[in-house]
């Protein structure tokens, strides 16, 4: 997020640099707040669910970008991001949101 920036224009912008789809956010979906998340430094991930159209192409430091299932996902994912898609695909199953206490 850039200084003078919201976390949604932020959201949109770094979806764009990083896949080269122009998103449009639909709902926050989560945040995940862990000290422990990210073994560098205490970080936040605010998640946003959206729809985009287009192919996905890896930019900026995304090495790759790629439309994913639950059943294709790659493994291992950095720090705790496979909660994080495990949280968003079971809330996609059954509406619900994972706790706070996250």
């Amino acid at each position: 997020m850039d200084y003078g920036e919201t976390l949604a224009a932020a959201a949109v912008r770094e979806a764009r640099e990083e896949t080269g789809l122009d998103v449009q956010l639909t709902e926050l979906f989560h945040v995940y707040s862990d000290p422990a998340r990210d073994p560098r430094q205490h970080t936040i991930a605010t998640v946003f669910i959206g729809t985009a159209t287009g192919v996905p192409v890896g930019g900026d430091d995304a090495v790759e970008a790629a439309v994913v299932t639950a059943a294709s996902l790659p493994a291992p994912l950095a720090f705790d991001h496979a909660t994080i898609l495990a949280d968003y695909f079971a809330y996609k199953r059954t509406g619900r949101r994972p706790p706070y206490a996250r």
